[in-house]
C-alpha cells in the first residue's frame, strides 16, 4: 500500500494504521521493520511517530551515532494510544494513554545501520538476542546494510522524498 503524507499528523495516522496491523502478529521472537530510503525521506519521522504511539514520552532521535536505542513500553494502559486525541490526565497531570487493545511489546528498539559495514557489526550489540525475544519490537532504519542477518520476514516499508512538505511511504 502507498501513502503519500503532507504533514506530520498524516504520517502519525499512517504509522498508526500499520502498528495495528504489526500489533496482530505474533511470533516466536521480535517483530522487525525495515525502514528503507533516503537521507531526508521520512523515516526517523515515521520511527517517532510509531514511539509516540506506543506511548513512549522519550525524545526519539536518530541513533545514527549510537547504533541503537532502546526504549522501554509503558504497562498496558500506556499501549496502542490514539494519537492526536485528547487524552485523560492522571494525578500528575500527565496524560494517561489508554489502549484499544492489548500488545505483547515490552521493549522498542531503534537502529540506524547507516554508519555499519556488515550485520557482524550489529551481532556485537547483541542483536540476535533482541531478534529471538519476543517481546521486542525492533525499527531498523538502512537495513540493507545489515540485509544478512535480517529474518526474511521482516517487514518492510519504502520512504520517498517527494517535496519539501511530501513523502510517500509504502508499506
Amino acid at each position: 500500500m502507498k501513502f503519500v503524507s503532507k504533514n506530520l499528523k498524516q504520517t502519525e495516522e499512517i504509522a498508526k494504521s500499520f502498528l495495528e496491523k504489526i500489533a496482530l502478529e505474533f511470533s516466536d521472537g521480535a517483530i522487525v521493520v525495515g525502514l528503507y530510503g533516503d537521507l531526508g525521506s521520512g523515516k526517523t519521522t515515521f520511527t517517532q511517530s510509531i514511539a509516540k504511539y506506543l506511548g513512549i514520552d522519550e525524545n526519539v532521535t536518530s541513533p545514527t551515532f549510537v547504533i541503537q536505542k532502546r526504549y522501554q513500553i509503558p504497562n498496558t494502559e500506556y499501549r496502542m494510544s490514539n494519537i492526536g486525541e485528547k487524552k485523560e490526565k492522571d494525578k500528575k497531570n500527565t496524560e494517561i494513554h489508554h489502549s484499544p487493545f492489548n500488545i505483547p511489546y515490552s521493549s522498542f528498539i531503534h537502529i540506524d545501520a547507516y554508519r555499519l559495514d556488515s550485520g557482524k557489526e550489529l551481532l556485537a550489540l547483541d542483536f540476535e538476542r533482541d531478534l529471538n525475544d519476543p517481546k521486542n519490537i525492533i525499527f531498523i532504519e538502512w537495513p540493507e546494510r545489515v540485509s544478512e542477518i535480517l529474518p526474511k520476514n521482516h517487514a518492510k516499508i519504502n520512504f520517498k522524498f517527494i517535496s519539501e512538505n511530501e513523502r510517500e511511504v509504502e508499506i
